[in-house]
């Protein structure tokens, strides 16, 4: 394994959105830490999204993390970007390395674990927790127990739960061993998406410091 380094404090909610247009809802709430997926869009038509979204973040001091897209997030100078097992295969860490991205990575299995602490991410994300209405998984769900094991394997580094969560679940993924919360559908899909947001947040400053051995530090959730 690669020496460690120093890995970047996250807040405690991460949403998932496709497209700018919703960090323009969602930031303005207190949202500090978002990932962009884009699914099956024309190359420039992401790019667009991702310099669009890459500016908003840096007006509102939030954390933008580009998916998939790595070499885009390179040419655009984007500085997190977040691979699956299966970027990983193409993907040139070196060169995002050199560049001073951060990499995020997803995690399904004990294999996938070892893979990317090899690599020595700035988290891992582990997936789904609960059953998810997002896509058709290839994998059951986790559950809280592996969460708990998995934080014991990756020690300090951030550990991001991701797949059925809503905020009603929060305390329990974090007593579990989870360090942040991604949401996507509790969210995109609720009928007032804005609302909820602001539920996650509530919810995320209501957890007690001590309820994971790890924290962003102050701040918003």
């Amino acid at each position: 394994m690669p020496a460690s380094r120093a890995h970047p404090a996250l807040p405690r909610v991460y949403p998932i959105v496709d497209s700018a247009a919703w960090l323009r809802r969602l930031l303005p709430l207190g949202v500090r830490l978002a990932q962009l997926r884009i699914k099956d869009r024309p190359l420039e038509e992401v790019r667009e999204q991702i310099v669009a979204s890459r500016t908003l973040c840096a007006r509102s001091g939030a954390q933008l993390i580009v998916n998939d897209y790595w070499r885009l997030a390179l040419e655009e100078r984007c500085d997190f970007v977040h691979l699956g097992q299966g970027d990983l295969d193409e993907a040139d860490v070196a060169a995002l390395r050199r560049a001073g991205v951060r990499i995020g990575i997803s995690t399904h299995d004990h294999a996938e674990l070892d893979r990317a602490l090899s690599l020595d991410p700035d988290y891992v994300a582990l997936g789904p927790i609960y059953p998810t209405l997002l896509k058709a998984m290839p994998w059951a769900p986790q559950g809280l127990e592996r969460l708990g094991e998995w934080k014991r394997r990756v020690g300090h580094l951030p550990l991001v739960a991701i797949g059925g969560l809503t905020a009603e679940r929060l305390h329990g993924v974090f007593a579990a061993g989870a360090d942040v919360a991604a949401v996507v559908t509790d969210i995109v899909r609720h009928p007032d998406p804005e609302a909820r947001t602001s539920e996650w947040l509530t919810a995320a400053l209501a957890l007690p410091a001590a309820v994971s051995g790890w924290h962003s530090g102050g701040g918003l959730p």
